[in-house]
């Protein structure tokens, strides 16, 4: 008799194949291309540069996706239908070493930390399991919920048109004629025995307003985005419902095409087709901080993981040991350093993903792997890309108050499961922790006059929130954690 097949190694029929991973694809897309777009706006690149942060992005989700769902030897690989794509979790950081290196160099620096990140979170994968009882559902949700609210600045800034800095812009003819008016007053003849009297502006420095910066016309647009994405929320059914963000997107470009606001010509230049190579923007360049710095949010992002594998063991009804487990979390470390090698971040699986499973009720992993290579097809694609990169910002604004609302959101339902009434030390590890999150928000400069070595380490509201919490909760409620309440906090979370 042939033994029965678990529907997790169920081979579909190729044509079904081929559209449940286009499905899985649509439903991650928007969330897979969005950190490069910040990363890589964030250090400033060329369009050329960005596009090819995309393409590589999309290139090594399917890779990593391949691995993570076929599995490669028993050390890596869950073998469940599992899709990968870059945490959103290692944006505030990232955000912060372009911030304080830009251009390729900085590029180069933050590949070095991803890669150095990725051998040691292979290491510490084993060990996970035991990190578990530092990490209750009173630090999980304090971080996600900080990680939703660091990342919401993008998208208002997306809206606007640029972060608050691009407002408005130094009035240079009224800055020359003060500065020669002061030079002027400066040079008059002084009374024998008196001091030269010292050249002064005879006022703030001129500014003036920019008039892209908060365009209503913009704005409406990114604001009629938001409101086609709550329409389908609202209204539409399964998958449809699930690609809201992207079909928000789609609609939005519609748009502001239809008003001229939106540029082909670089799409028109790009190729067609191009390969993917290591180290495209020269060899990485390794800092001992940066790479902590990442080892500590890979931490945090293979929490997340466990709680995503074992909603997925429910879901599908195949139990995971803790080998299994430790392949597929060893896979969050070989896709990281693939990730750094590839020009492009640290990866994890994807919550939508998880619950599309649920929602279309088709459990095989090869869904996944016809995911993972559509993904390698489209990283081929750079006109695909250049597409991508030529969106306007206030397009991807009114989603991106939605995508990052919702993992603020996420950290707050998680918080909701908290006993704040039997325990007020837990108000007290929320309240110092978000506090100690808003501090690189509310003053971007608050590191000038430390080592420069450790400004990554500190302009990352994520980072100051996840110590913060561990420690303060460490301090009040010792190790003793609740395991399960652990894992389900991990598994409600959707950081990607």
């Amino acid at each position: 008799m042939t033994p029965r097949i678990h529907p997790v190694d169920e081979k579909l029929p190729a044509v079904r194949l081929a559209a449940l991973g286009v499905q899985h694809v649509l439903v991650m897309y928007a969330g897979a291309v969005a950190v490069p777009l910040i990363v890589g706006r964030a250090l400033k690149l060329s369009p050329e540069q960005v596009a090819l942060l995309i393409s590589a992005d999309l290139f090594a989700c399917g890779i990593v996706t391949l691995i993570q769902s076929l599995g490669v030897t028993r050390w890596f690989g869950i073998r469940l239908p599992v899709m990968m794509g870059v945490t959103f979790a290692a944006v505030g950081p990232m955000v912060a070493f372009a911030n304080a290196m830009p251009g390729v160099d900085g590029a180069r620096a933050i590949f070095g930390a991803i890669i150095g990140a990725g051998l040691v979170s292979m290491l510490l994968a084993p060990l996970v399991g035991k990190l578990l009882r530092f990490f209750p559902p009173v630090v999980t949700g304090t971080i996600i919920a900080i990680i939703g609210i660091s990342l919401m600045r993008v998208g208002v800034g997306w809206a606007m048109g640029g972060p608050p800095n691009l407002a408005q812009s130094v009035d240079v003819p009224r800055l020359i004629a003060m500065v020669d008016s002061a030079k002027a007053a400066a040079a008059a003849p002084v009374a024998p025995g008196a001091s030269a009297p010292v050249p002064r502006l005879a006022g703030p420095i001129p500014m003036v307003d920019n008039a892209q910066y908060g365009a209503l016309d913009n704005m409406a647009i990114a604001g009629a985005v938001l409101a086609f994405i709550l329409l389908l929320v609202k209204y539409a059914k399964g998958f449809v419902a699930n690609i809201s963000v992207l079909l928000g997107i789609v609609g939005g470009c519609a748009v502001a095409a239809a008003l001229g606001k939106m540029s082909f010509d670089k799409v028109a230049k790009a190729q067609w087709f191009d390969l993917v190579t290591p180290f495209a923007f020269g060899m990485p360049t390794f800092d001992a901080v940066m790479i902590l710095t990442m080892v500590l949010v890979m931490v945090v992002v293979m929490i997340e993981s466990t709680g995503m594998f074992l909603a997925l063991s429910e879901i599908t009804g195949k139990q995971i040991d803790a080998p299994s487990l430790s392949a597929g979390l060893r896979t969050d470390g070989l896709g990281t350093l693939i990730g750094g090698i590839f020009n492009t971040f640290p990866y994890t699986s994807f919550s939508q993903n998880v619950g599309l499973v649920g929602v279309t009720g088709v459990k095989s992993r090869y869904v996944c792997v016809a995911g993972g290579v559509i993904m390698m097809v489209l990283g081929l694609l750079p006109k695909m890309a250049a597409f991508v990169e030529a969106i306007p910002p206030f397009v991807l604004g009114g989603a991106g108050l939605v995508m990052f609302g919702m993992v603020a959101a996420t950290g707050i339902r998680i918080l909701s499961t908290v006993d704040f009434k039997g325990n007020r030390h837990n108000l007290y590890i929320v309240a110092l922790s978000i506090g100690f999150g808003l501090i690189p928000l509310v003053a971007p400069r608050w590191t000038q006059q430390m080592a420069h070595g450790l400004h990554p380490l500190l302009e990352s509201g994520i980072l100051l929130t996840a110590f913060a919490a561990v420690v303060l909760n460490l301090f009040f409620n010792g190790a003793r954690g609740d395991r399960a309440a652990a894992v389900e906090a991990a598994r409600t979370s959707e950081v990607h």
